[in-house]
């Protein structure tokens, strides 16, 4: 019998899913609780049925292919709808849990790496999240974290903190291309994000700011800042940088600044306290504002 829909074995596109997700088919097998060469059969099938490569096999590990990052765009908007509505039919979580909604870039750079410091001290508030860059879930969360101009009024919206946005890149790209200020940005790759749940500040914008030309260079277009920020790291282009989001990165060495030029955030990254919030949700929010309030949130 003919499938109702052109699609190839959904165990594949899972072990691909979770294999572009973490950039790892080790990682990905650890989760899916299978062997990594089942991860990689099922991803060498993928590949075979479809025609061409999804990864870029490295002895470091994988990176994906332009095809690949096609492919993960839609399987991840894809999957995010079906949990969505899976979620939304199992009914609201327990209420222990404290439920909070934010971006994938949000969530992995600056929220998840501050959920261990909070459970040293409240061990007793179970966190969840729920990450997502395109679907509206407001209405079943507790909080959500949103990059945007904090609505004047709302005693439901704090501030978190306000970043500077600078130019980063791989080191390696930074030296190729004898990249000493802004103005040398307008002719080299540039990375940019688009059609992400938070409104990024883009290139025109922030060169317009610094009095820079407008760029003329080759322009790579993702619409997930993760993958933006990973396509950097392996010096295929410029990105631009929230300091409070990959300061850590610029720390490591894994990224470095493009001159020493860097205009303020038009907007803030601010928390919102939703009417289902409990007493444990709103312990959390205040911790979160305080911890950035000390300087420790961006």
């Amino acid at each position: 019998m003919q499938r109702p829909y052109d699609l190839p074995s959904l165990t594949s596109l899972n072990c691909f899913e979770a294999a572009a997700r973490k950039l790892s088919f080790k990682a990905a097998a650890s989760e899916l609780n299978v062997t990594p060469t089942a991860v990689s059969h099922q991803i060498r099938a993928l590949e075979t049925e479809l025609g061409q490569d999804l990864f870029r096999r490295q002895h470091r590990g994988v990176e994906l292919t332009e095809a690949g990052a096609y492919l993960f765009n839609a399987v991840q908007r894809s999957f995010e709808a079906i949990s969505d509505v899976v979620r939304d039919m199992r009914g609201p979580a327990a209420e222990d849990d404290v439920m909070v909604l934010a971006s994938t870039a949000v969530s992995s750079l600056w929220l998840t790496p501050r959920l261990s410091e909070f459970w040293l001290h409240h061990p007793d508030i179970n966190v969840s999240q729920i990450v997502s860059d395109a679907a509206d879930l407001d209405a079943i969360v507790d909080l959500s974290l949103h990059y945007g101009v904090l609505p004047e009024g709302d005693q439901s919206c704090a501030q978190l903190f306000q970043d500077r946005i600078c130019a980063v890149s791989s080191p390696g790209f930074a030296e190729h291309h004898a990249i000493r200020s802004a103005r040398d940005l307008y002719c080299v790759p540039l990375i940019h994000v688009t059609r992400e749940r938070h409104p990024w500040t883009e290139w025109p914008d922030w060169l317009s700011e610094l009095a820079c030309p407008q760029p003329t260079g080759k322009r790579v277009t993702v619409n997930n800042y993760m993958i933006g920020l990973q396509m950097a790291k392996e010096g295929m282009g410029a990105l631009l940088g929230w300091d409070g989001l990959v300061g850590h990165l610029i720390e490591a060495g894994e990224l470095v600044t493009l001159g020493t030029e860097s205009v303020v955030s038009p907007q803030c990254f601010y928390i919102k306290t939703h009417r289902r919030a409990s007493a444990k949700a709103k312990k959390f929010r205040d911790w979160l504002v305080a911890q950035s309030a000390k300087g420790e949130g961006g």
